[in-house]
């Protein structure tokens, strides 16, 4: 590998100097899985559904709102320590919960996904359902490649925040404003559809009954929850943890900790990366299945300790990311189990 200004373009040797890692190879996942395929053709019957995530939105969803409605009554710094100690894991967990609507993991039907992942965005207050569908679909088409794979900061953001502790922690703190500037960015993606206007609609139908019925303590509680449940947060150093270089040039690292539970196996990144037809529930079976191939690859153990070092080690940045030109296909498809 390489450092890159932009894609292609040859910097120094460091991404501390404001350069992003160049790679002149494809992305890893889909070669990755056709080797694994080959000696462990097991691993197709972990494709599949999980219908089971359907009614676990629903819980998830009444229980965030309910939570919120009770704390209407409650003092302003017991809605914020719930919105850290509780709101943030019930939050990430329905992110999760959109993630494996994005690759159609609950039903056979793909407009039956949308409608669930719009559901189980509703306690989030802003409306990205759909969008994260898009562009994360693309971020495994096109892992690294800048005009295509919205996971990448954009230049102007990794400049903006640099290396400096205050820097870091602020980009994590308001990490949901830094992600919508991104898209516009990508020129071939269309920004607007049907299917997003119907989840704004709803979203925005979802706030004002809150507002309305709950009140402002109500959806401040799901404000703060929303933004600890992807920022400055042990949660949030699942964004540093899925594709930041802090294991040399290994662009893709899992995490096997204990947050695990709540998070949904969401950690198990590599895992996912290789074999995104398999649900979040199977994942530690592929994880099992391959044990020379995943137990050989850098992880993480605990996402707090990673939370710490990356808004601490100077050497870590934005620009501690992989980008490259070659623009792969998408990851070796495994069909579902019948």
């Amino acid at each position: 590998m390489r450092n890159a200004v932009e894609p292609g373009i040859p910097v120094p040797e460091t991404s501390r100097g404001g350069a992003f890692v160049f790679s002149p190879s494809r992305e890893p996942h889909a070669l990755r899985a056709r080797e694994i395929l080959r000696g462990h053709a097991e691993v197709r019957a972990l494709a599949g559904r999980n219908a089971w995530s359907a009614p676990l939105v629903i819980v998830l969803v009444v229980l965030q709102t309910s939570i919120a409605g009770f704390l209407t009554g409650a003092p302003l710094w017991a809605g914020l320590v719930a919105a850290f100690a509780a709101g943030a894991f019930l939050d990430h967990a329905l992110w999760v919960l959109i993630h494996e609507c994005s690759h159609n993991l609950v039903f056979a039907r793909a407009s039956s996904n949308r409608l669930l992942a719009i559901g189980a965005n509703l306690p989030h207050l802003l409306p990205s359902a759909i969008s994260f569908q898009t562009y994360h679909l693309k971020h495994h088409a096109f892992q690294g490649v800048y005009e295509l794979d919205a996971d990448l900061p954009s230049l102007w953001e990794a400049r903006l925040v640099g290396n400096s502790a205050a820097g870091k922690a602020l980009w994590l703190l308001f990490f949901p404003f830094f992600q919508v500037t991104r898209p516009p960015r990508l020129k071939e993606i269309a920004l607007f559809s049907p299917w997003v206007f119907f989840n704004i609609g709803v979203q925005l139908a979802y706030d004002a009954a809150v507002w309305a019925l709950l009140g402002p303590k109500a959806l401040l509680y799901l404000a703060v929850s929303f933004f600890f449940s992807v920022g400055l947060h042990p949660l949030g150093a699942r964004w540093i943890q899925e594709h930041f270089l802090v294991f040399g040039d290994q662009e893709t690292s899992s995490y096997y900790g204990p947050l695990n539970v709540v998070a949904l196996n969401v950690g198990l990144h590599n895992e996912h990366h290789d074999f995104p037809s398999v649900p979040w529930n199977r994942l530690p079976a592929v994880r099992r299945a391959v044990p020379e191939v995943y137990g050989a690859l850098a992880s993480h153990r605990s996402w707090t300790r990673l939370l710490l070092r990356f808004i601490f080690d100077r050497n870590l940045s934005l620009f501690s990311r992989t980008v490259r030109t070659v623009r792969s296909a998408a990851a070796t498809p495994v069909a579902p189990a019948a």
